[in-house]
């Protein structure tokens, strides 16, 4: 519910401070200019309410109204308290926000399982922050809590999460290029989350505990267009009825387009500090870890990437053979992703191509042909420059792939220091091991493809192209694909039957009658 708060904050101030004097008659103006985002409905059955609280409005929203009011809805228990918002026009057009999201609450209903049940609390959250509707986000703001607990329940699963206090600041600008830039950052304190897996049926019990003293999150938006968003919310609400919706259809492709790229570029990190899983079989571990992502927007060349970093990696060895042990990563760095990503010519043709007053609104082939032309402009999957190591071995790699035609058109240069280190283990495991024995004769194959490097690391340059050969450093490990000849498949009337190395020359084949 925490995470929710700031789109709450987005819809409730969408529009304009429109005077300073708070009163009963701009908090009548203030709903109507509301109703804009929510509907009318909203505020007719009490899911959005706004008055007027000393300097102040108060906008109070009651998600258990909104629930009540939802069609088919299979709630069997919904407890959760009404939330409500304190802001103010300030001179500047903006306006100061505040709230306290302190939160007991709690829900059943009937899911696929059976019975299943959520409980959860947040303790002392408070927020404040300053909004300018002219950039529909928050220029800067600031939330706390002294902590949050969970506890969800099914037929087959009990999860108990839990974090300490926590803050987080958000500020947005104005965006060179239109949109704004905005910045999110945020740290929550003594994070466990244990779940607990009981499957009757299966008979399988298995409790996983997932700690860390520290989390933090980060998120960053460039050129993010919330005003349009925000028309595109607004047009949603007016045509909620299929006929409105089809007669105003033209508008909807105007408001699409200039919703486009929706963003320039996001980016968002996770880090976990002293990580712990513990299971049966032991625990796993980590002192840092974290997890990136980032993504351009609608763009003709866009960008996707993902990163997972850990360092002090620990997993339980009695789970492995002894000798592997030491040949274990302690340090990863991984980097992948694509490239060369055109969803702008997919976007822009899609809503050009969109005809509500059709059925279906597009073309059924409409899914080949814009997979098709994406496939042309050649997307491109890509592996950054990427580490897995210990104090004695570090493997490095990098490379692409593109897909011109049914088969990849695929470079990958791989480097390892240490190499000898794993030779040396796997020659003397292979004395009592008779898996390592198998492995042994493979790693000195492997090795014999490399290249020495002047810094001792060895090197493989794999190119594997879309005729099926594959060559490690130049040299060819596998041949192109034998090329078919469909001309023997034709048929010219005649029954023949084709006899293998008989013809005119002593060899290929021959048709006998």
């Amino acid at each position: 519910m925490k995470r929710v708060l700031p789109l709450v904050f987005l819809l409730a101030l969408g529009a304009p401070a429109f005077a300073q004097t708070v009163d009963s008659q701009g908090a009548k103006q203030l709903s109507e200019d509301l109703s804009r985002y929510v509907g009318k409905k909203a505020l007719d059955t009490g899911v959005l309410k706004v008055s007027v609280e000393g300097d102040a409005y108060r906008i109070a929203i009651d998600f258990k109204a909104l629930v009540e009011a939802l069609p088919d809805q299979k709630l069997l228990k919904f407890d959760v308290a009404p939330y409500a918002l304190k802001v103010k026009p300030r001179s500047d057009g903006s306006w100061d926000v505040s709230m306290d999201f302190s939160q007991s609450a709690s829900f059943e209903f009937n899911g696929p399982e059976g019975l299943q049940s959520t409980q959860f609390t947040v303790k002392d959250g408070k927020g404040s922050g300053v909004y300018d509707p002219a950039l529909a986000a928050f220029t800067s703001g600031v939330s706390t809590i002294a902590s949050m607990t969970m506890t969800s329940k099914d037929a087959k699963q009990h999860v108990d999460a839990s974090f300490g206090a926590g803050t987080a600041n958000f500020a947005a600008t104005k965006a060179a290029n239109g949109g704004v830039d905005v910045t999110m950052t945020q740290k929550m304190s003594s994070f466990t989350e244990a779940v607990n897996f009981d499957d009757p049926e299966s008979g399988m019990k298995f409790p996983v505990t997932i700690k860390s003293p520290e989390l933090s999150v980060t998120a960053n938006g460039k050129g993010v267009r919330s005003k349009p968003l925000l028309d595109l919310l607004a047009f949603a609400v007016a045509n909620e009825d299929e006929a409105a919706l089809k007669a105003n259809q033209a508008q909807l492709k105007s408001l699409l387009l200039a919703a486009l790229p929706v963003w320039e570029r996001l980016d968002g990190t996770y880090g976990f500090k002293d990580f712990a899983v513990e299971s049966p079989i032991g625990t796993f571990g980590a002192t840092q870890l974290s997890t990136a992502f980032g993504m351009d927007g609608v763009s003709q060349s866009g960008k996707i990437n993902y990163a997972i970093k850990a360092s002090g990696l620990k997993i339980p060895q009695q789970m492995l053979p002894g000798w592997s042990v030491a040949l274990l990563p302690t340090d990863i760095d991984l980097n992948f992703g694509g490239a060369n990503i055109d969803l702008d010519s997919m976007a822009k043709k899609a809503i050009e191509t969109l005809d509500l007053n059709k059925n279906p609104p597009l073309p059924e082939d409409f899914g080949d042909q814009i997979s098709a032309d994406f496939l042309a402009k050649t997307p491109k999957a890509v592996i950054g420059h990427s580490t897995l190591k210990n104090k004695d071995i570090e493997i490095a790699l990098e490379g692409e792939m593109t897909f011109p035609g049914e088969k990849p058109d695929a470079s990958v240069t791989v480097d390892i220091a240490g190499y000898d280190k794993i030779v040396e283990a796997l020659q003397t495991a292979a004395k009592t091991d008779p898996e390592a024995a198998q492995y042994f004769p493979m790693v000195l194959a492997v090795k014999g493809f490399g290249k020495m490097l002047p810094d001792g690391r060895i090197e493989w340059a794999i190119n594997a192209k879309p005729d099926g050969s594959v060559t490690v450093n130049g040299a060819m490990l596998k041949p192109a694909d034998a090329v078919e000849d469909d001309s023997t498949d034709q048929d010219d009337g005649t029954d023949q039957d084709v006899v293998p190395g008989e013809g005119n020359s002593g060899a290929g084949a021959k048709l006998q009658p």
